[in-house]
């Protein structure tokens, strides 16, 4: 698997920890961070869940493939993607080939755990929470560990502490990009 020494790539489900983790890691990289949700909604004007609602998953994911093929051409930076982002061919080949691709991973009871404090996560609107997760995990969590370099659990766990491990990972890979600045 390629290895681009200029991004790191974080993928996983809702409630892993992305966006938290994501930010800390930069922060302790002092490199840039950025989420391609927050990046769609900065640009459409509206939330995600109000693009569900009125373009569906498909028309989401479409907008989503947009957004993380042009970020993905950045250097230096941290990316945080939304958790259906590697159902597209195209978006797993591109994180792939463009960065260095962590894997947070987390249980379902984690997730539900984390989903449940009031965020709007437009697939899980539509039945029994738990099913949904499972039925996401069984088809993503393939696509998600094909194309990681690194696998983090974070279950339980604090954002501190899951950037620390993502970080002593990343110095086998990235040796120069892993100066420690943000201990626990």
């Amino acid at each position: 698997m390629t290895v681009d020494h200029h991004n790191i790539f974080l993928i996983g489900p809702m409630g892993s920890g992305k966006t938290a983790v994501g930010r800390r890691l930069a922060r302790d990289l002092g490199w840039p961070f950025v989420d391609s949700d927050a990046v769609i909604e900065e640009r459409t004007g509206v939330d995600i869940a109000f693009i569900f609602e009125k373009e569906g998953e498909a028309g989401f994911r479409r907008r989503e493939a947009e957004i993380v093929d042009e970020l993905t051409q950045q250097s230096g930076i941290v990316l945080a993607t939304g958790g259906g982002a590697i159902l597209a061919d195209n978006t797993r080949k591109r994180l792939a080939e463009r960065g260095t691709v962590v894997y947070l991973a987390a249980t379902i009871a984690q997730q539900l755990d984390r989903t449940g404090r009031g965020k709007e996560r437009p697939l899980l609107n539509s039945g029994d929470r738990r099913q949904i997760l499972t039925e996401l995990f069984a088809v993503r969590d393939p696509l998600y560990r094909e194309i990681a370099n690194v696998c983090v659990e974070t279950d339980n766990r604090t954002v501190a502490s899951v950037a620390k491990e993502v970080r002593r990972s990343l110095e086998r890979i990235i040796p120069d990009a892993t100066t420690e600045s943000g201990d626990e």
